[in-house]
């Protein structure tokens, strides 16, 4: 093979490699926004990032267990758990909605 040709091949690969690893960075990005976007809807009454004001009726769910979570999410959905608003609010997500916001506020620090 012709040096020109070995260093075109070379650039070509280098090229191609830096634009999937734009694309992969670029789908990180949208599924943490995707996330983010998820837990901002709880900010109104828990608190940025699940922090809720202090001596509110409303509890912190920053840094509490996924399961823990997703369980009292799920009681809101179905009903079980009786709410002023949270019932509502819940049969809004799909299950797998409940679990990545479930998931991001267990790995906040409270």
């Amino acid at each position: 093979m012709r040096p020109h040709i070995r260093h075109l091949s070379a650039a070509a690969a280098l090229c191609l490699s830096s634009l999937a690893l734009q694309a992969q960075a670029q789908a990180v990005n949208a599924n943490e926004l995707y996330t983010r976007s998820l837990a901002a809807t709880c900010a109104n009454c828990h608190g940025t990032d699940g922090r809720a004001v202090p001596n509110s009726t409303v509890p912190s769910i920053a840094g509490m267990p996924a399961a823990y979570i997703t369980e009292q999410m799920k009681a809101f959905k179905s009903g079980a758990r009786p709410a002023t608003v949270m019932h509502q609010l819940a049969k809004g997500y799909s299950d797998e909605q409940i679990a990545t916001i479930a998931n991001y506020f267990a790995a906040v620090k409270r």
